[in-house]
Protein backbone atom coordinates (compact mmCIF):
# COMPACT_ATOMS: atom_id res chain seq x y z
CA UNK A 1 0.00 0.00 0.00
CA UNK A 2 1.11 3.54 -0.68
CA UNK A 3 0.82 4.62 2.94
CA UNK A 4 2.29 8.11 2.97
CA UNK A 5 1.41 11.21 1.03
CA UNK A 6 5.08 11.57 0.03
CA UNK A 7 5.19 8.06 -1.47
CA UNK A 8 1.92 8.65 -3.31
CA UNK A 9 3.12 11.96 -4.76
CA UNK A 10 6.36 10.30 -5.88
CA UNK A 11 4.45 7.47 -7.55
CA UNK A 12 1.91 9.80 -9.20
CA UNK A 13 4.72 11.96 -10.60
CA UNK A 14 6.54 8.91 -11.92
CA UNK A 15 3.39 7.50 -13.53
CA UNK A 16 2.68 10.82 -15.23
CA UNK A 17 6.26 11.16 -16.52
CA UNK A 18 6.43 7.57 -17.72
CA UNK A 19 3.06 7.91 -19.45
CA UNK A 20 4.27 11.06 -21.21
CA UNK A 21 7.28 9.12 -22.53
CA UNK A 22 4.86 6.55 -23.95
CA UNK A 23 2.63 9.24 -25.52
CA UNK A 24 -0.14 8.64 -22.98
CA UNK A 25 -1.75 11.90 -21.90
CA UNK A 26 -2.67 11.88 -18.21
CA UNK A 27 -4.57 15.08 -17.51
CA UNK A 28 -4.78 14.46 -13.78
CA UNK A 29 -3.65 11.75 -11.36
CA UNK A 30 -4.30 11.14 -7.68
CA UNK A 31 -5.55 8.61 -5.23
CA UNK A 32 -4.99 7.22 -1.79
CA UNK A 33 -3.11 4.38 -0.14
CA UNK A 34 -4.84 1.56 -2.02
CA UNK A 35 -5.95 3.10 -5.29
CA UNK A 36 -5.12 5.52 -8.06
CA UNK A 37 -7.33 7.62 -10.32
CA UNK A 38 -6.13 8.84 -13.71
CA UNK A 39 -7.96 11.19 -16.03
CA UNK A 40 -6.61 10.06 -19.39
CA UNK A 41 -7.20 11.36 -22.88
CA UNK A 42 -6.81 8.42 -25.24
CA UNK A 43 -5.12 8.87 -28.58
CA UNK A 44 -6.86 7.51 -31.67
CA UNK A 45 -4.53 4.48 -31.70
CA UNK A 46 -4.77 3.75 -27.95
CA UNK A 47 -7.08 1.40 -26.08
CA UNK A 48 -7.97 1.55 -22.41
CA UNK A 49 -6.67 -1.99 -21.99
CA UNK A 50 -3.22 -1.21 -23.43
CA UNK A 51 -2.88 2.12 -21.60
CA UNK A 52 -3.78 0.48 -18.27
CA UNK A 53 -1.36 -2.37 -18.93
CA UNK A 54 1.47 0.10 -19.59
CA UNK A 55 0.66 2.32 -16.59
CA UNK A 56 0.09 -0.46 -14.07
CA UNK A 57 2.85 -2.80 -15.22
CA UNK A 58 5.63 -0.25 -15.40
CA UNK A 59 4.64 1.58 -12.22
CA UNK A 60 4.48 -1.58 -10.08
CA UNK A 61 7.89 -2.63 -11.46
CA UNK A 62 9.29 0.84 -10.68
CA UNK A 63 7.81 0.94 -7.15
CA UNK A 64 9.48 -2.40 -6.39
CA UNK A 65 12.76 -1.43 -8.04
CA UNK A 66 12.89 1.79 -5.97
CA UNK A 67 11.96 -0.15 -2.79
CA UNK A 68 9.38 2.50 -1.91
CA UNK A 69 7.49 0.14 0.36
CA UNK A 70 8.54 -2.80 2.53
CA UNK A 71 6.98 -5.58 0.46
CA UNK A 72 6.35 -6.61 -3.14
CA UNK A 73 3.87 -4.16 -4.64
CA UNK A 74 1.24 -5.14 -7.20
CA UNK A 75 -1.79 -3.29 -8.46
CA UNK A 76 -4.99 -5.34 -8.47
CA UNK A 77 -5.63 -7.06 -11.79
CA UNK A 78 -8.92 -5.24 -12.35
CA UNK A 79 -9.54 -1.62 -13.19
CA UNK A 80 -12.59 0.53 -13.66
CA UNK A 81 -12.83 2.93 -16.59
CA UNK A 82 -15.58 5.26 -17.74
CA UNK A 83 -15.87 7.78 -20.51
CA UNK A 84 -16.86 11.30 -19.51
CA UNK A 85 -18.15 14.22 -21.50
CA UNK A 86 -16.18 17.46 -21.73
CA UNK A 87 -18.68 19.24 -19.52
CA UNK A 88 -17.69 16.93 -16.61
CA UNK A 89 -13.90 17.13 -16.98
CA UNK A 90 -13.38 19.86 -14.37
CA UNK A 91 -15.60 18.05 -11.87
CA UNK A 92 -13.60 14.82 -12.35
CA UNK A 93 -10.32 16.73 -12.04
CA UNK A 94 -11.42 18.19 -8.71
CA UNK A 95 -12.54 14.77 -7.49
CA UNK A 96 -9.11 13.32 -8.31
CA UNK A 97 -7.18 16.28 -6.90
CA UNK A 98 -9.11 16.11 -3.61
CA UNK A 99 -8.57 12.41 -2.92
CA UNK A 100 -6.39 13.02 0.16
CA UNK A 101 -9.08 15.08 1.88
CA UNK A 102 -11.92 12.94 0.58
CA UNK A 103 -10.52 9.73 2.07
CA UNK A 104 -10.01 11.29 5.48
CA UNK A 105 -13.82 11.27 5.63
CA UNK A 106 -14.73 8.07 3.79
CA UNK A 107 -12.83 4.87 3.05
CA UNK A 108 -12.25 3.64 -0.46
CA UNK A 109 -14.26 0.50 0.30
CA UNK A 110 -17.32 2.52 1.37
CA UNK A 111 -17.03 4.68 -1.73
CA UNK A 112 -16.57 1.64 -3.96
CA UNK A 113 -19.58 -0.15 -2.45
CA UNK A 114 -21.74 2.97 -2.88
CA UNK A 115 -20.66 3.28 -6.52
CA UNK A 116 -21.43 -0.38 -7.27
CA UNK A 117 -24.84 -0.05 -5.61
CA UNK A 118 -25.63 3.19 -7.43
CA UNK A 119 -24.89 1.68 -10.83
CA UNK A 120 -26.26 -1.78 -10.09
CA UNK A 121 -22.96 -3.56 -10.57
Amino acid sequence: MLNTKEIRETVWQHIKQNAKEKSIFIDCIGGYSEHCHCLVSLGSDQTIEKVMQLIKGESSYWINEQKLIGFKFEWQTEYYAVSISEKHIERVRQYIINQEDHHKKSTFQVEYDDLMLKFGI
